[in-house]
């Protein structure tokens, strides 16, 4: 029986390319395969019932990632250790635990430290539209302080658990200077949410962030067809984490974490080739006169936020290669607008304060030919010019 892979990883001393390949398969081959294994089981056989209540006992004390057989299904999983294991050492951190997806990762955070009396939040917008909803609503018992990045260290409070930002943020792809907000964040862990950049961009531990959160359906797995979520931090936080998916039961399923991991191993190659032709696509854009104003991060990436001068609801039924859809991170590109969808959850005040305007498409640039998606986003921009002389018109008459 295989047993569970540890977690605790050092930064690695090979490339982020060799590490996405190899990292939480460096066993394979002593166990005569090449393929990673897939374990699907929901429960484990043992006959020592007097060392399975010892395991259990030091589980409970500690929150260490059992080590040996496995025991039950919401403990661990082999599988999705490997996954953890692989995602720990790309972003340098100690360890890494991941759950059934990014907003069931957020919660147990934001959980860990309530349990600790640690109830108040202070975050940056925007933010993705759900987490957002998630603080603003208290819904976990949580009260947020919204601020900018200057205002950080004056929102502190003694209660004060986690200070949370997104950078590139979703869906204006604003920045933040992570060593800055690190250093005003003081002994107040700082969350970042790097959905967006992956470790292949930036590696926020390497900043001062001590909590890097990941919405894993995206880029990590790469091909719109895995829910999950990951938080790598410091191993004493991992315990915490582990102990919060233990009791609710927000485990990330095995046939997930084994995508997620085949995933990870194509995560440079996929983000480097889709972040080339978004910087392409952002240029046209930039230069276009139906388009206002072009959000592109100085860090690179592979997504697009735009702002259209006529009706963003007509390039969105116009598109035919790329796909009007919700997420990210696919191979194939999708677009949407925030303030319908992904957004709509957040106050329109709020939406408005935070960058998100009525206008703002977002973009996720997949795999195809720049060209291809140069001429389906040209023709569905022609389709929101008529829109935009028929405002005008209308204008001109009424003055």
């Amino acid at each position: 029986m295989e047993t569970t892979a540890a977690v605790t990883s050092p930064r690695p001393e090979r490339s982020l390319a060799t590490e996405a390949v190899h990292a939480g398969r460096e066993d394979l081959a002593a166990l005569g395969v090449h393929a990673v294994p897939l374990d699907l089981s929901t429960t484990y056989p043992s006959y020592d019932s007097r060392g399975e209540a010892a395991r259990l006992d030091a589980f409970a004390a500690t929150g260490e990632q059992l080590q040996g057989p496995p025991v039950y299904g919401r403990l661990d999983n082999p599988t999705t250790a490997r996954f953890e294991t692989a995602l720990a050492r790309l972003e340098g951190a100690e360890s890494a635990v991941a759950f059934a997806s990014g907003m069931a990762a957020l919660s147990a955070c934001l959980l860990a430290r309530a349990s600790e009396g640690l109830r108040h939040v202070v975050a940056v917008r925007p933010l993705y539209g759900c987490s957002d909803h998630l603080l603003t609503g208290g819904l976990l018992g949580t009260e947020v302080t919204w601020t900018d990045p200057a205002g950080i260290a004056d929102a502190l409070r003694p209660d004060t658990g986690l200070v949370m930002v997104e950078t590139p943020a979703n869906p204006t792809l604003a920045e933040v200077d992570l060593r800055a907000v690190a250093y005003s964040c003081g002994s107040v862990p700082l969350l970042v949410d790097n959905t967006f950049a992956t470790p292949v961009l930036q590696r926020p531990v390497e900043s001062g962030a001590r909590i890097v959160l990941h919405s894993a359906t995206k880029y990590l797995g790469g091909h719109g067809d895995v829910l999950g979520g990951v938080v790598a931090c410091d191993e004493d936080f991992a315990r915490k984490l582990r102990h919060m998916r233990f009791a609710t039961g927000g485990v990330l399923h095995p046939l997930a974490g084994y995508l997620l991991l085949r995933g990870l191993s194509t995560l440079p190659v996929r983000v480097r080739a889709a972040s080339a032709t978004a910087a392409e696509l952002a240029a046209r854009l930039a230069g276009d006169p139906r388009v206002s104003a072009v959000h592109y991060p100085r860090i690179g990436g592979a997504m697009v936020a735009f702002e259209v001068a006529g009706d963003p609801h007509a390039v969105i039924g116009a598109v035919r290669l790329i796909t009007p859809a919700v997420s990210l991170g696919s191979v194939d590109t999708l677009i949407q607008h925030p303030a319908s969808i992904s957004h709509r959850i957040v106050g329109e005040n709020d939406r408005h304060s935070g960058g998100v305007g009525d206008r703002l498409l977002r973009m996720s640039v997949g795999l195809e030919d720049v060209e291809d998606l140069w001429a389906d986003l040209d023709a569905a921009l022609a389709a929101s010019a008529p829109a935009r002389r028929a405002h005008a018109d209308a204008a001109a008459v009424s003055s």
